[in-house]
């Protein structure tokens, strides 16, 4: 019976959607789920979940739960992540230090400051993660949903280079949907695919039935000067190709948008967005706890079309599909770093995931890609190290930090963050958190 690990699985939303898409695949053998969070609370709550899920597909499962990461792992064929580590705490120092320091951000939670504070905090843990997999379950597939995306792919490349990890983003496969909702052009039968990093991938391919769908956006644009006040559409416009990710993530990887209030208006951002989406969560949680409590059914989305499921279902049926995915580029995307984590269109059969070579992707997009990688890459080098200095390093390359702040202010910022989250960060980089790395 193949063995599904869910680590944070008291994100009782995602878990619940993740649960729906495996069990909407009628020709699945009979899985063992094992749930696993450090939150009691939270811990129940995803095991009434996954139940009602269950039955309401008429699935047989088992369904095993545990506070203890070890005996979760032990065994697994599939281990989902999605942790968060400090939770919305740490989420509102990320966004709300900064933000009082003068550096606005949206999401916080892949790129910039923030994206680096999230890291530096989630490093430790993956790499206890990954000491157990390698001793418990060695070749099990890591299917990996916490952010920073690339960034948490790449360490684990550097630690546990033995490991079947592969990054899962739904961004591309939404991206297309919405555009071709915008155009008026069915999905179905539309040929697509991208390549960048993560959050910043590039639609270098969308088609359908032979006619380059760029030309029918253009023209809706041109239609509707509204739509030239969001932040993708003017990053279309400047590069020349659609970037893969919600206007609210994609102004936090350039000096464009988030560096002035004109800029803010124009582009109708909401700087620290992520604290009430997060906030919002939280209350699905409680209305999850609710309905479980009085027998209501759990709302599930349909189409949700998550990657973890198709990979999961196409490993073990043998079916062929596409996705897109974030691997370590090793001579994927020829003018991106090498041992660096891209995102590319992955095959995905039997045999496991393939990534796909796409050679150059456009250069002016390429650019873009390599200062985020130059973050990124800087806080690996941190954390490997153990140098604080690389830390700030990191954040002073960050487009929106060096827009906003002198680098006086970026180090002071990073000191203020540093002692914040000082119980999750490694005593090496100024935190209190012993840790083998």
């Amino acid at each position: 019976m193949p063995q599904i690990v869910f680590l944070g699985a008291g994100s009782v939303v995602f878990t619940r959607q993740l649960l729906a898409d495996l069990y909407r695949f009628d020709d699945l053998p009979s899985l063992r789920i094992v749930l696993h969070d450090i939150d009691a609370e939270r811990l129940a709550v995803a095991v009434g979940t996954a139940e009602q899920v269950a039955a309401r597909f008429g699935r047989e499962t088992e369904i095993v739960a545990t506070e203890n990461r070890r005996d979760a792992l032990r065994g697994a064929d599939f281990v989902i992540n999605m942790i968060q580590v400090g939770g919305i705490d740490a989420t509102r120092k990320d966004l709300e230090i900064p933000a009082a320091a003068g550096l606005l951000q949206t999401i916080g939670d892949t790129t910039g400051v923030g994206g680096v504070f999230r890291a530096l905090r989630t490093f430790p843990v993956l790499s206890g993660i990954a000491a157990d997999m390698l001793e418990l379950c060695p070749d099990a597939w890591f299917l990996n949903y916490t952010n920073p995306m690339a960034m948490n792919v790449w360490w684990l490349s550097v630690v546990a280079p033995q490991l079947k990890v592969v990054g899962l983003c739904h961004s591309v496969y939404w991206t297309v949907h919405d555009l071709c909702e915008l155009i008026g052009v069915p999905l179905e039968g539309t040929h697509f695919r991208a390549a960048g990093v993560n959050h910043q991938s590039w639609l270098v391919e969308w088609s359908r039935n032979g006619e380059d769908l760029y030309g029918r956006l253009r023209e809706r644009i041109a239609a509707d000067p509204e739509l030239e006040r969001r932040v993708r559409v003017e990053i279309f416009k400047r590069i020349g190709f659609y970037p893969t990710e919600t206007s609210e993530h994609s102004s936090e990887y350039l000096s464009w948008f988030l560096r002035s209030p004109e800029q803010i208006e124009r582009f109708r951002l909401r700087p620290l967005e992520y604290v009430g989406i997060s906030e919002e969560n939280v209350a699905e949680f409680e209305h999850a706890k609710a309905a479980l409590a009085t027998g209501e059914p759990l709302e599930l989305e349909e189409g949700a079309a998550e990657y973890a499921p198709q990979v999961i279902h196409s490993i073990l049926t043998g079916t062929e599909r596409e996705i897109h995915a974030n691997v370590v580029n090793r001579g994927l995307i020829d003018n991106l770093p090498e041992g660096a984590v891209v995102e590319v269109p992955t095959l995905v059969n039997a045999s496991g995931l393939h990534p796909q070579a796409v050679g150059r992707i456009p250069e002016q997009g390429a650019a873009l890609n390599r200062t985020y990688l130059s973050v990124a890459g800087l806080t690996i080098e941190a954390v490997r190290t153990g140098n604080p200095e690389l830390v700030r390093q990191a954040v002073l390359i960050d487009p929106n930090a060096a827009s906003s702040l002198t680098p006086e202010a970026i180090w002071a910022l990073c000191d203020g963050l540093t002692a914040a989250h000082a119980d999750v960060l490694p005593t090496a980089l100024g935190g209190r958190l012993e840790a083998t790395l």
